[in-house]
């Protein structure tokens, strides 16, 4: 398979630390979330778009399919495996929140970062992924593709220098998350879009913590942009769904290999999706807000060890995220003075917050990743990546600030 390649940037499309600026003024955040990509008009003069409840569609007379098959432009749809008129709603706005010419939404996060890798590689080609990012795909990368001839390089995430020399002949993709979980390390973007243009490298960013609203790969430079749509974007912790946001053509071949993998959405889902993006200016509006107060709150408490929040002085990328986030995200990590006991303690005490595997919904969530996410990892191996008993990861919800400061407060007091 011949390897896509890297689209090149304008210079003049790249300004303020490689990022594009526009000369129009860029509205708010919920005017965003509500009308970006969206039509005026629906169905039936309805005021949201409807449901299509259909798995075919069909043709008038034989003549109608024959025009359908051999017109290059589909101008109409098939069979559901191929389209259905909601699910696009919900892809044109993807892609302009994020500033891309098209999406695709798929049937989960992983397969947002799946669908693009087994398109783009090809056995004896070379893969790149960053060491802090999710660690299912990093299993997917190391555990799945080697078995099928694609070579890996895991390197440190945020290391530019390093993953520009783990660069070979036969590497077609990067991939990175920024920002990480639970980490929250932040890969300089523009820094990354170009080694990938230098060397003809497909960049491929999970942008899933940050949002179309606190960050937009797109606009450095980088070629794919990935969400798990479980998370902020749909926002409720009811569905499963992941997007692919970058350029047409990259886009469309990943559709038509969306139509043999069978990874797609189906229109009542994609409606809760549309449902929730009209609320996500609200929400990371009060999500930033939100963990950022408890990032300092407990930065500052002596029974806490270490906070990771990027917008923090404290934090190792705290600069890189100040130049290309314009928020921070609804995501704190801490380790709790002590041991694993101390941060269990901790956790059980909360009484807003429910234990569970995700981020990103209305509700706040917290978890201990040792025994959560890394259970059943061997504890040399955990401890290598920083997974420590004593590490909390907080996924902030919308409730109210001061509500979840004093139940973070009483918390700690059982520590």
């Amino acid at each position: 398979m011949q390897p896509i390649i890297h689209q090149e940037a304008t210079q003049e499309s790249r300004t303020n630390g490689n990022r594009r600026q526009d000369a129009a003024i860029s509205p708010g955040l919920s005017t965003r979330t509500l009308h970006q990509g969206a039509q005026r008009r629906h169905a039936f003069h309805s005021l949201t778009p409807p449901i299509v409840q259909t798995a075919a569609y069909t043709f008038e007379d034989t003549d109608a399919v024959i025009a359908f098959k051999s017109s290059p432009e589909k101008a109409r749809l098939e069979y559901g495996r191929y389209g259905n008129p909601t699910v696009q709603g919900v892809e044109r706005r993807m892609a302009a929140l994020e500033g891309g010419e098209a999406a695709l939404l798929v049937s989960s996060g992983m397969a947002a970062i799946t669908l693009p890798l087994l398109l783009l590689l090809s056995s004896g080609d070379h893969l790149i992924v960053g060491d802090d990012t999710y660690h299912r795909t990093r299993v997917f990368a190391n555990d799945f593709l080697v078995r099928y001839g694609v070579s890996v390089s895991t390197v440190p995430t945020t290391d530019l220098d390093a993953i520009e020399a783990a660069i070979r002949p036969n590497t077609r993709v990067i991939v990175a998350e920024t920002p990480t979980n639970p980490f929250l390390r932040c890969v300089d973007l523009a820094g990354l879009a170009d080694i990938g243009r230098a060397h003809g490298v497909i960049t491929l960013i999970d942008s899933t913590f940050a949002t179309p609203l606190n960050q937009q790969p797109l606009q450095y430079g980088v070629d794919l942009v990935v969400h798990s749509v479980t998370k902020y974007l749909a926002g409720h912790n009811d569905l499963l769904a992941g997007v692919v946001v970058g350029r047409s053509e990259l886009i469309e071949a990943l559709r038509d290999s969306q139509g043999l993998f069978g990874a797609v959405v189906d229109p009542s889902t994609a409606y809760q999706i549309h449902r929730g993006l009209q609320t996500l200016g609200l929400r990371i509006a009060q999500q930033n807000r939100s963990a950022l107060t408890i990032a300092r709150y407990l930065d500052s408490h002596p029974k806490v060890r270490r906070v990771w929040y990027p917008g923090l002085a404290s934090h190792p990328d705290h600069e890189v995220a100040r130049r290309q986030m314009t928020g921070f995200g609804g995501v704190v990590s801490f380790e709790i003075e002590g041991d694993g006991a101390a941060a269990s303690r901790f956790v059980d005490a909360l009484e807003l917050a429910h234990i569970a595997p995700s981020l990103g919904g209305v509700d706040t969530l917290v978890m201990q990743p040792a025994i959560l996410s890394y259970f059943n990892t061997p504890r040399e191996q955990r401890l290598a990546l920083g997974i420590t008993d004593e590490l909390i990861r907080l996924a902030v919800g919308i409730e109210d600030e001061q509500d979840l400061l004093a139940d973070i407060a009483q918390a700690l007091e059982a520590v």
